[in-house]
């Protein structure tokens, strides 16, 4: 499982040209899964992220977790977090979860990252044609994959 983490002011999900759902400050999670993904990969990556001090304190220093400052999350699938760029011009996304596998995984996640927020996320819509916009705070924003988590 890899996600992008952005910190942001604001973000929105928008398809066929209507709003789907936004959030104000907090995190924005593009999440990519592979079929070789777990439960245990979901919990491990969802406390990772609620835990992430990235937020800054009163001195200004990144030093509290999207939770400490009550903030939202945008869970956004996208497989191609996993395309593979080493032959050819072509992206290769056989790395990627098929959807009968990918879905519940990214519905597991949702439901995990709500839980350990204390927040109900917002979503993208699974296999949508979707416009994303975002104000990136900072700018923050990191990557993390359960496969490296040495």
């Amino acid at each position: 499982m890899r996600a992008v983490i952005q910190r942001v002011q604001q973000a929105s999900v928008t398809i066929g040209g209507n709003i789907y759902t936004r959030i104000g400050a907090g995190l924005l999670i593009l999440l990519g899964m592979e079929a070789a993904d777990a439960d245990e990969d979901i919990e491990w990556l969802s406390g990772k992220i609620a835990r992430l001090r990235i937020f800054d304190d009163a001195e200004g220093v990144m030093n509290k977790s999207v939770m400490d400052i009550n903030g939202e999350v945008l869970v956004v699938s996208q497989f191609t977090l996993h395309a593979s760029t080493k032959k050819g011009n072509r992206p290769s996304y056989i790395k990627a979860a098929r959807p009968e596998s990918a879905i519940p995984l990214y519905e597991k996640f949702v439901t995990q990252i709500s839980r350990d927020t204390g927040k109900a996320a917002a979503t993208g819509e699974f296999g949508a044609n979707m416009q994303i916009a975002l104000i990136n705070n900072g700018p923050v924003t990191l990557i993390i994959d359960t496969k490296n988590r040495d």
